[in-house]
């Protein structure tokens, strides 16, 4: 393992813990949300994510809820890129973490055929988005998974089937 990925890793477990130690009792999904805000840099409850799952990949979302949020906006953009580069690497830590879950469907696959995945950042008005394209049906499985268990633990409320690009 690269030195500097394990102690940025190192870093955000610790970061994760303390986070999670302050707050004992709260329900699973704001301790989600406590994880995430420290994994990603910004407050889980003034943004929102989207997943979306497409015939050749998918897609995900983040943006303010609140178009007046800079700081928000600006850490969903700082995020975001470092997402699609991890994610184009194999790398899945940052989820895992977020959903203190080493078995979050989809992920070994994906890295395993990483290859076959593209995962490219653009800005939106209000943060970021990482468009997914996939050229194996076997990877394109695995996204859709992974972005399901997104959508159902996030509670974001979007479709779980396949629809238009």
């Amino acid at each position: 393992m690269n030195p500097l990925r394990f102690l940025t890793s190192a870093l955000v477990i610790a970061v994760c813990h303390a986070t999670l130690s302050a707050s004992p009792g709260q329900d699973p999904h704001a301790q989600m949300n406590h994880r995430g805000a420290a994994v990603m840099g910004f407050d889980q409850d003034k943004t929102a994510h989207h997943f979306y799952l497409y015939a050749d990949g998918g897609a995900i979302d983040v943006s303010v809820k609140d178009a007046a949020d800079t700081k928000n906006r600006d850490a969903i953009r700082a995020h975001l890129p470092h997402i699609a580069t991890m994610f184009g690497a194999g790398d899945f830590d940052a989820p895992m973490l977020v959903h203190d879950s080493p078995k979050i469907p989809g992920i070994a696959t994906l890295a395993r055929l990483k290859d076959r995945v593209a995962y490219t950042y653009r800005e939106t008005p209000g943060g970021g988005r990482v468009d997914i394209v996939v050229t194996d049906p076997a990877a394109v499985n695995a996204l859709h998974e992974f972005l399901k268990f997104q959508i159902q633990d996030h509670k974001t409320g979007d479709a779980l089937t396949v629809r238009k690009r």
